[in-house]
């Protein structure tokens, strides 16, 4: 079983559905008991960091993660879930972040509009991830933000993407892997980021991928 965080906030329903589309048993939940003892975690988000982590530590979430993710299970973050994974962010000044990640979230400093909504293309960096396998350099994905994350070790960069200037567009440590962009949007190579997910869960699982 995959859990989906819920914490009141962000793209719940088209994660959900795009994570069941390639045969996930994905359920809502914002269960402690349910969360811990998923095989996978992921924590989609939309909307404003500091809203978000409000509502996390409201809801007890926000350990719950950190112990998820201390376990060793595949975590996946999207968006604002790949945000809160960082120490704290320019949109909200004095709210701390998850902390996972040592770093900051940076609001884009150029000339072109933000947010940023639209395809873009990902340049892999590093090893890259089960997470990314049969994704080709240069794949366009969905994006929509105005904020980026800057982490302070280049190690755990996946992937970066240009708009303005170049900034992280994945990272990946361990057995975490959180985007900037959304897979649940970006048609077929967002589908095969998600079922190569389903395929990491299965075999830390021990079942078939």
């Amino acid at each position: 079983m995959i859990a989906i965080v819920d914490y009141e906030l962000g793209n719940l329903g088209s994660v959900d559905k795009a994570l069941r589309r390639v045969g996930c048993d994905a359920r809502l939940t914002q269960e402690a008991e349910s969360i811990l003892a998923a095989d996978g975690v992921v924590v989609p988000g939309v909307g404003a960091f500091g809203d978000c982590m409000r509502n996390l530590n409201r809801l007890g979430l926000a350990e719950v993660i950190r112990e998820s993710i201390a376990s060793g299970k595949p975590f996946l973050g999207i968006c604002l879930g790949l945000q809160l994974l960082f120490e704290e962010s320019e949109e909200s000044p004095g709210v701390a972040g998850l902390g996972v990640f040592e770093g900051q979230v940076k609001l884009f400093r150029h000339d072109l509009k933000i947010p940023q909504i639209g395809w873009n293309q990902i340049k892999i960096h590093n090893t890259p991830p089960p997470h990314l396998a049969d994704v080709p350099d240069g794949s366009n994905v969905y994006f929509v933000h105005s904020f980026h994350v800057v982490p302070a070790d280049p190690n755990i960069v996946a992937t970066t993407t240009d708009y303005g200037y170049e900034f992280v567009s994945s990272v990946r440590s361990g057995n975490v892997f959180a985007c900037q962009f959304h897979p649940e949007k970006s048609q077929h190579i967002g589908l095969r980021i998600l079922d190569n997910f389903r395929q990491e869960v299965a075999r830390q699982a021990g079942g078939a991928p």
